[in-house]
């Protein structure tokens, strides 16, 4: 076989393996699977340049073909050489405006939706309606804090928020620069130890019905070795059922204990980790001193240590072993050397931390 003709077919079969990937994003995480108003505007930005840059691509090519065949060397002709266009004023007019025009058609419609995502307004304090949310998004390695301020509300890892209506956040990082993505709502923004960076989000109820309810979101700057594993769930939910979770976060008290094997797991989790760890979604703790994630409704969330599907079997493997789990983690080595009995009271309280 010719080298040409492999290497063609070898071409060929990786372009169409890339247009049948191209189609499996999932609902819960693709950009190109938009839901929301953000999301939506985004997608159509990318799409316009995109067509403008294919159409570039195909009236180039035309040209290149024509231009090929009109002036190839025919016999008898070698030394023939074409008209010559240098100077032409009416073509460089031509090749000048034509850039310019698809410029505009891209610019217009960029900066109006620049301006558009970036009107954080109505999150001001003082303008703020009664019924606008706006959450208070922490960074930190390798997890997320998620709080509520009008209603001095703290959870972490699961953001939970009402769908059909923007939702306002201020970003901001404990430790080092990352950014702060879900990819099938919105793009991407850094969040910084130095300054607050504010934007909006829309999540649209008939896609949420789509995803089921739960979207990815993710750490898009790379801030340490596991920033590929610096995940958090999103929980869409109609307005009513949000209002109803805030008041069961709101209420929500130190829980009891009965049972014999939890209750020694509570016993040694206040000697061991009360002093980082809250179990109430309502922390009086300054933000300084909130070094690790609150606890509250852990029994409630989507997944252990945002990554691990949640069960007792990846809870026990996280207590004994974090680094396996997330290398590089502020966890590593602060348990201590606990035995197999301690892990199964320990995975038996932690379980029983619900507001649900």
């Amino acid at each position: 076989m010719k080298k040409w003709l492999r290497n063609w077919r070898l071409f060929s079969l990786f372009s169409v393996m890339a247009l049948l990937l191209a189609g499996c994003g999932k609902p819960f995480l693709s950009t190109l699977q938009p839901a929301g108003e953000v999301a939506d505007k985004q997608l159509s930005l990318m799409l316009l340049s995109t067509a403008i840059m294919v159409l570039v691509i195909v009236v180039v090519t035309i040209i290149f073909v024509y231009v090929v065949i009109r002036f190839r060397q025919r016999k008898g002709e070698e030394n023939k050489i074409p008209k010559q266009v240098e100077g032409n004023h009416t073509l460089e007019i031509v090749w000048t405006v034509i850039p310019i025009i698809l410029l505009i058609i891209l610019a217009v419609p960029t900066v109006k939706a620049t301006f558009d995502l970036a009107d954080v307004t109505p999150m001001n304090k003082e303008k703020r309606d009664k019924d606008t949310l706006v959450v208070n998004v922490r960074a930190n390695l390798y997890w997320w804090e998620f709080e509520y301020p009008d209603y001095g509300v703290i959870t972490s890892q699961d953001l939970v928020v009402p769908t059909d209506e923007r939702v306002y956040f201020n970003l901001k990082a404990s430790d080092v620069k990352h950014s702060f993505w879900i990819p099938a709502i919105g793009g991407k923004m850094d969040t910084n130890i130095e300054n607050k960076n504010q934007f909006w989000l829309e999540f649209d109820q008939k896609k949420a019905d789509k995803a089921g309810n739960i979207f990815y979101g993710k750490c898009a700057e790379l801030c340490g070795p596991s920033h590929a594993l610096m995940d958090f769930k999103v929980k869409a939910v109609p307005r009513e059922e949000f209002n109803q979770w805030i008041e069961k976060m709101k209420n929500a008290k130190k829980p009891v204990v009965t049972d014999p094997v939890a209750k020694q797991g509570e016993e040694i989790f206040n000697k061991s980790c009360i002093g980082c760890h809250a179990v109430t979604p309502v922390d009086k703790r300054p933000e300084q001193a909130r070094t690790a994630p609150n606890l509250a409704n852990f029994g409630d969330r989507e997944r252990i240590a945002g990554i691990l599907e949640h069960n007792e079997e990846n809870l026990k493997k996280w207590l004994k072993d974090p680094e396996s789990v997330k290398p590089g983690n502020k966890m590593t080595g602060t348990y201590g050397q606990l035995t197999d009995e301690q892990v199964d009271a320990l995975t038996k309280y932690l379980m029983s931390l619900k507001v649900e």
